[in-house]
């Protein structure tokens, strides 16, 4: 049996997460408070509080994501539960290479705080829109973003291959609307808008490239101890690459989250953790690799039940 652990990325995030977390596990808590001691702003506030839209600011999304991750990443390697891969959906990437070894959790919360403002300033002052395509083949949705772009003079492209029947597609508002209205004309079963603050996995996103490709020049890299499953790839690095060129090309890239899952299912994983908050990620599994086990961390009720159930009494 082989375990992978897979992180979830921004829109997963709601006010009040990980209050119970830090609560009842220390390791939890201490790793917060570490993140807490580098942001700039309140991190225990904007996650514990009540404020939704102060915690979606994308350059607050981002780190406090990654914070979340990194306490539940100390409570399972304090129990013993060492996956055999990681892998993350977009800014989930970026904790999936926390737990390998790669960043430290300094690291790991200042790269995705300058990450979170650096997309903020590339989507600024552009009028876009992002929304999950359901029901279709990615053929399909491939197919309508290319008309809708035809027909339009727009730009909108297809960035997250979820699962089975699930892609989510962004670029401007008038190109996403129409590609909509030709989904529904192919027969999807529902498009549905999403509530992010710009056209992330585009090429909108070159500035964000740009900016991470300077800093990564800036920064020294940990051995990858545990393999990772890169998003723009849907597989390991290989050959020639860095991971400091796939962190680049996965800002303006397709998310492929369903090749990623397929990898792991066809190298013998048949367990998959997802950290969330929320449990988006399992649920493409669940539908993607039939048979496979899959369990979400959103609370420290859903701790518990993953360490009673895969986690070392003595650890």
């Amino acid at each position: 049996m082989k375990t992978a652990i897979l992180y979830a990325g921004q829109g997963a995030q709601r006010p009040g997460m990980g209050l119970d977390l830090y609560e009842g596990y220390p390791e939890f808590s201490k790793a917060i408070d570490e993140a807490a001691a580098v942001t700039d702003f309140d991190l225990k506030s904007a996650m514990f509080g009540s404020d939704a839209a102060l915690l979606a600011r994308t350059e607050i999304t981002q780190p406090a994501l990654a914070a979340f991750a990194a306490g539940v990443t100390a409570v399972l390697s304090r129990y013993g539960i060492q996956p055999d891969y990681v892998a993350g959906l977009s800014l989930g990437e970026y904790s999936a290479l926390q737990a390998a070894g790669v960043f430290t959790l300094d690291q790991l919360i200042r790269l995705t705080s300058f990450r979170g403002r650096a997309m903020a300033e590339a989507g600024r002052g552009i009028d876009t829109l992002m929304c999950a395509v359901l029901g279709l083949s990615s053929e399909q949705t491939e197919a309508i973003c290319k008309k809708a772009q035809e027909e339009t003079g727009q730009m909108v492209q297809v960035v997250n291959y979820n699962t089975v029947g699930q892609e989510v597609i962004s670029g401007t508002k008038e190109g996403v609307r129409r590609a909509e209205e030709l989904a529904k004309d192919m027969g999807c079963k529902r498009c549905m808008e999403l509530k992010v603050s710009s056209a992330f996995h585009t090429s909108f996103m070159e500035g964000a490239g740009q900016a991470l490709h300077k800093k990564f020049r800036t920064m020294n890299f940990g051995k990858m101890q545990v393999p990772v499953v890169f998003n723009c790839t849907g597989r390991e690095l290989e050959g020639e690459e860095t991971i400091a060129d796939l962190l680049v090309r996965q800002v303006q890239s397709p998310v492929k989250m369903r090749q990623t899952i397929e990898y792991l299912a066809d190298h013998g994983v048949d367990i998959f953790i997802e950290v969330g908050p929320g449990h988006a990620l399992s649920g493409f599994v669940k539908r993607a690799v039939k048979g496979a086990a899959a369990c979400f961390i959103d609370s420290a009720a859903d701790l518990k039940d993953v360490l009673d159930k895969y986690g070392k009494k003595e650890a």
